[in-house]
């Protein structure tokens, strides 16, 4: 047997290793990726110093892009969720409008809520507003609770700062201001289908409504210490829109302005994600926080109730990159690079299929993403006019499809919205199932006009 073909079923083997571990084993996914990694390190004969030296750098150069800009959103979403900022952009949105109008008012309200912070907080935070609604219009909870999780779902799955496409970013060295603009190009037809649309056709299937006098109902945000004002929509969505504006004028900007002058140094800034978000979390500190009434011990609680689930996320991104590198480190990407030219299998549908596959194993979309990046990395060597922008999206795309029990968030949208396994298949899974489909074949129309 050839050294190459060795290092390649190695490599297999790490993969189908990391899938057991997660699923059978019942490992937290971070020691399950560490251990793949370790272990295809020193079956290649890489040695147990330069194993452990490979790992640590791929650990380290993951964390260094992905873990300030994760950090940055999750802040910025706990100041917007803690002050009564989102409630008031989802209330704004909603309003007094028709019931028809209602699934397609929550979407859009949740496609701007979810584009800072992460989905189960998002998630968790906004259902109170879900059973106050449905109960107000007299409808099935779904009706509302539906829309509401398919926008919150497209900003997690597409859109950095969310982990799955930021990881994804920093594995492509691709360019966060037209990551955000495809992934709105591509989320926001999609959002309409899976939400209002989907809502509309699924209504048959939703089964019997729960009880809305019942249901698991979240801590309540806490009131300002001096209370001066609520939280203004204006202020609330200028803080949401705020890092992807920036982050697009700096793409823009950069690209029509000379190299080394000052106005390229300012559209550099704004193009960096990590500047951008700097800048909306101390305008949401101010705008949302103070003016409110909120003092300085309450807006740090909020800040680090929202950083509390961050913790696992970061150490998986790390141990992915960690993955990541020693795939470099066996030569493995090479190998894929060279044996990817020969294939038929068109490179965006390719890292679609990857991620989708270890999503439906994993159940993790985060741990997915993280995994797949390293198989797919290759590829851009490969296929010179391939968009890293669009390899991002084809991979965190695919991360989302097919959720169901493995999947902590088909638990918690069953739990909260209190429905039989059944009918959370016929709902959740759909609709993440939808967007994951609808995403690939937005990722291939749009292929066709954008290049590298």
């Amino acid at each position: 047997m050839s050294t190459d073909l060795q290092h390649l079923l190695l490599g297999a083997a790490a993969v189908v290793v990391l899938i057991l571990l997660i699923t059978k084993a019942k490992l937290h996914p971070f020691l399950a990726l560490a251990l793949s990694a370790l272990g295809l390190g020193l079956a290649a004969g890489l040695g147990p110093g330069d194993t452990v030296g490979h790992f640590q750098d791929g650990f380290g150069d993951a964390l260094k892009s992905t873990g300030p800009t994760i950090g940055l959103g999750t802040i910025l979403g706990g100041i917007l969720l803690g002050s009564g900022g989102a409630d008031r952009i989802a209330t704004v949105f909603i309003g007094a409008r028709p019931v028809k109008w209602i699934p397609t008012a929550i979407t859009a309200a949740a496609l701007l809520i979810g584009m800072p912070h992460l989905f189960d907080v998002s998630f968790v935070m906004l259902v109170p507003l879900v059973y106050a609604v449905a109960k107000r219009t007299n409808t099935h909870l779904l009706y509302v609770g539906l829309p509401l999780a398919a926008g919150l779902y497209i900003s997690h799955g597409l859109l950095p700062p969310h982990p799955s496409p930021t990881l994804a970013v920093s594995a492509y060295g691709a360019n966060t201001g037209l990551t955000i603009m495809y992934g709105l190009i591509i989320g926001i037809p999609i959002a309409v289908v899976s939400g209002p649309l989907l809502t509309k056709f699924a209504s048959r299937w939703f089964g019997p409504a729960p009880d809305l006098d019942k249901g698991p109902i979240p801590e309540s945000s806490p009131e300002p210490e001096n209370r001066k004002r609520p939280a203004s929509f204006v202020l609330a969505l200028i803080t949401v829109l705020l890092p992807p504006v920036l982050m697009l004028i700096g793409t823009v900007g950069t690209s029509n302005t000379a190299e080394g002058s000052l106005p390229y140094a300012v559209f550099e800034a704004c193009d960096s994600s990590v500047i951008s978000l700097l800048a909306a979390v101390v305008f949401a500190f101010f705008a949302l926080g103070l003016r409110s009434g909120f003092g300085l011990n309450q807006l740090q609680k909020m800040a680090g109730k929202g950083l509390g689930p961050v913790g696992g996320i970061v150490l998986i991104l790390g141990a992915g990159g960690g993955l990541k590198a020693m795939l470099t480190a066996t030569g493995i990407d090479k190998l894929i690079s060279d044996y990817a030219v020969g294939w038929s299998i068109p490179p965006l549908l390719l890292a679609w299929l990857v991620a989708a596959l270890l999503r439906i194993c994993l159940g993790s979309a985060t741990v997915a993403t993280a995994a797949a990046t390293g198989i797919v990395a290759p590829l851009i060597g490969a296929y010179p006019g391939l968009s890293p922008e669009l390899l991002v999206l084809a991979t965190a795309s695919g991360a989302v499809m097919l959720s169901h029990v493995n999947d902590s968030g088909f638990w918690l949208f069953k739990e909260y919205y209190q429905l039989s396994v059944a009918q959370t298949f016929r709902t959740w899974t759909l609709m993440l199932s939808l967007q994951s489909l609808l995403s690939l074949g937005g990722v291939l129309l749009l292929s066709t006009f954008v290049g590298s």
